[in-house]
């Protein structure tokens, strides 16, 4: 049952348009954007989001901006080439997620603005000098709101599961902000009540492992920080998650239509529309060092009660009422 309706905008496909978006629409080039993800080439609602942003400026697909889509295929080490060939293709305009994907584009150029959509602490990570003014060729968007959606999502996981007092972290090692952000975490969870185990996954061929670990520390739940590489292996996380009897929780709606118990964090797809904002300011001549990092102003809380079923958790209706999404 979703509760947040979404406009899919399918890449290539012909829309309808009013009059006044016809009128408003930037005339007499074809932009090109580079859109660099990890992901494997499915059109995530991510990009659909992007695209309807776009749309919603009077940009149309094949008409007036062509965007030129590059997948790493969960592959950290297939970036520098990717964004490489953005370079030699000589976009107008590199629109990246994740710290590693913008991390690539920087070492590919210093010229074409590149505007990231879900920078994860961005200033610390050393992607830009502040927030009120990026400097260089990067600007766009922060997912993470701080120490406070971190919280957020332990007190919701308590809340799920009243008894809990073990909680295993999976991350990735090789992802800076994500180490930064398993600090915070193991401070704020003993404040909660709460013993922290962290378990390291870089990739698919680690995830056993690192269930092994949690489920030898008896930990009760299985909260996975966000990130790209991982967020391409989320079907195999909940499916051994559920196999281990853990439920797990972490940032993204995707990750609970995957079959995660819940997960609460910024809106992506509405980060995704608004960083086509970004692109069509400079478009329009502005500089990405002008342009101030914003930051997630929705929020949306999924939760998979056919996984909760099949975990025999019995979810409080009071978090029920607050979800954006239930997936039965």
């Amino acid at each position: 049952m979703r509760r947040r309706e979404f406009i899919t905008l399918f890449g290539g496909t012909a829309a309808a348009w009013s009059a006044t978006a016809r009128a408003q629409r930037p005339k007499g080039r074809l932009y090109r954007v580079g859109y660099l993800s990890m992901g494997t080439g499915e059109r995530l609602y991510s990009m659909k989001a992007f695209e309807e942003g776009l749309r919603k400026l009077g940009y149309q697909l094949g008409e007036n901006v062509a965007i030129e889509y590059r997948f790493a295929d969960g592959e950290v080490e297939r970036l520098p080439a990717l964004a490489a060939d953005f370079v030699r293709l000589r976009v107008d305009i590199i629109v990246t997620g994740f710290n590693p994907l913008t991390e690539a584009a920087m070492k590919a150029t210093t010229t074409i603005p590149i505007v990231m959509t879900t920078g994860l602490d961005p200033v610390r990570a050393g992607l830009v000098a502040s927030l009120a003014r990026p400097g260089g060729n990067v600007t766009g968007l922060a997912v993470d709101a701080g120490g406070e959606i971190l919280a957020k999502r332990f007190e919701m996981l308590k809340e799920a599961l009243p008894g809990i007092s073990r909680v295993g972290i999976l991350f990735n090692p090789d992802v800076a902000a994500t180490r930064t952000r398993l600090t915070a975490m193991m401070e704020i969870a003993p404040t909660l009540g709460l013993t922290t185990i962290p378990a390291e996954a870089r990739g698919l061929d680690s995830l056993e492992q690192a269930f092994a670990l949690m489920v030898r520390e008896r930990v009760q739940a299985c909260v996975m920080q966000g990130d790209s590489v991982l967020f391409n292996h989320r079907s195999q996380i909940a499916e051994m998650a559920l196999k281990n009897r853990l439920p797990a929780v972490s940032t993204q709606r995707e990750l609970a239509e995957a079959g995660f118990l819940l997960t609460y964090g910024a809106d992506v797809g509405d980060l995704y529309r608004r960083a086509a904002a970004f692109v069509d300011k400079i478009f329009k001549g502005a500089k990405p060092a002008d342009l101030p990092i914003e930051q997630p102003i929705k929020f949306e809380l999924a939760i998979n009660l056919k996984t909760a079923k099949a975990l025999g958790v019995i979810v409080p209706p009071l978090l029920l009422a607050r979800a954006d999404e239930v997936i039965e």
